[in-house]
């Protein structure tokens, strides 16, 4: 593969736009037990270097005829055969440097097991069609395509996100699953508002996360695909914790759902949300032991999210601890607030973010996408929100900064 030498646990930096070309050459890399890296292509040089230098690559695939090439040179034992370990997704790095999170090869059992598990959950066969609508460099839609792929079934990656596209997409494939974030249906449900709708009665499984829903969009959601097709996943690059059918969601608002199957959840007294995980998921950042030893405590790990389970194990999130506001001594956390003023009906989107105070530390602000004035948010935040977490300030802005996974770029608001 390439001219560099490559063996089973090389490294393999992918630096390029996603396509049916990569998704093969994932595959075939992980089928021969080394780890493919991928990342966003769009890069500027100092992150590209900063990220290289902790995850020390023994080859950067940064053109599309590289790719090319190496997938035209894939043995044939490796096509279609059975991932020996999972792709090695950086961490977002909101707080400090971003790093690797590395599986370690599997033994058979457990790849099979990794393999199985994806497919039960979500059912894959050899008749689904898979749509791409989010970048393959993450994790999810990587993981979609590849369970796909893995079932015999067929990816279809038009590129780019774009509602037009993803709409002709939809119209000539007659796709039968798709992984997306919020900010897709947004826009898709737009787009179709104006040009008139597809006929979705094809899929089977519409699944989303990434970012949290709103609950005016979640129900438009339910409504317009077929009965049981729609669900909510919680994960993070790490692991995945729970899934939840559109139904469940109906009859508890605001759950992420219950574990998946062959996990379970704990909260600690102040909310820090812990999942244990069977072998084949366990996973080491790479390089940092210390760090690998802060997220695990026997066979359960954590990220530093918040929550609280109910009595029923269904999942409730209260934000991550990276985003804690304290405003006057007291813990505030950005999605309770969110998910208060999603409710108003004027609000399409909303994110809350901390500004420095002389007086209070922090000041809690709020970035508002919609039609409402900042008096009605305030008389609407006095109803339901202790002094505490009401925002001292409204900003309103016609779109929230995201990235491309629907995270809301925190450090771009005020």
């Amino acid at each position: 593969m390439d001219h560099v030498e490559l063996r089973e646990g090389s490294r393999v930096a992918l630096l390029v736009p996603g396509s049916l070309d990569y998704l093969d050459l994932v595959m075939s890399l992980l089928a021969a037990g080394m780890f493919p890296i991928p990342l966003d292509p769009r890069l500027t040089a100092y992150e590209r270097e900063r990220l290289l230098a902790g995850l020390r690559p023994d080859l950067v695939v940064d053109r599309p005829e590289q790719v090319a090439a190496m997938v035209a040179n894939t043995p044939d034992r490796f096509r279609g055969a059975l991932p020996r370990a999972r792709p090695m997704h950086v961490t977002s790095g909101t707080t400090g440097t971003p790093k690797g999170v590395y599986s370690g090869l599997l033994d058979e059992q457990d790849a099979a097991a990794l393999v199985a598990e994806e497919r039960d959950l979500w059912g894959f066969t050899e008749s689904d069609v898979n749509l791409v609508l989010s970048p393959l460099y993450h994790s999810a839609p990587l993981r979609f395509a590849m369970g796909t792929a893995l079932a015999g079934g067929r990816v279809v990656a038009p590129g780019a996100f774009d509602a037009e596209l993803m709409t002709e997409a939809i119209r000539r494939e007659r796709p039968t699953t798709m992984f997306c974030v919020p900010a897709h249906l947004q826009r898709l449900f737009a787009h179709w508002d104006r040009h008139g709708w597809p006929d979705l009665s094809s899929f089977r499984l519409v699944a989303h996360a990434g970012a949290p829903c709103p609950p005016a969009l979640k129900r438009r959601l339910i409504e317009a695909f077929p009965d049981g097709a729609t669900w909510e996943f919680y994960g993070s690059t790490e692991g995945q914790f729970t899934a939840c059918r559109g139904e469940e969601w109906l009859e508890r608002p605001g759950t992420v759902g219950r574990a998946r199957p062959g996990r379970t959840l704990s909260t600690d007294p102040d909310g820090t949300i812990w999942c244990t995980v069977p072998p084949y998921a366990r996973f080491e950042y790479f390089g940092d032991p210390e760090k690998t030893a802060a997220a695990w405590r026997g066979d359960s790990f954590t990220v530093g999210d918040l929550g609280r389970l109910d009595d029923d194990g269904y999942l409730y999130l209260d934000g991550r601890r990276e985003d804690l506001l304290i405003t006057g001594g007291v813990n505030v956390y950005p999605l309770e607030v969110e998910n208060t003023l999603r409710e108003h009906p004027g609000v399409a989107d909303v994110a809350v973010y901390g500004v420095p105070d002389e007086r209070w530390g922090q000041r809690v602000c709020a970035a508002v996408v919609g039609e409402v004035s900042a008096a009605q948010l305030d008389a609407f935040a006095r109803e339901r929100l202790a002094p505490p977490k009401r925002p001292k300030e409204y900003h309103f802005i016609t779109e929230l900064p995201r990235t491309l996974t629907g995270k809301v770029l925190r450090d771009q608001l005020g």
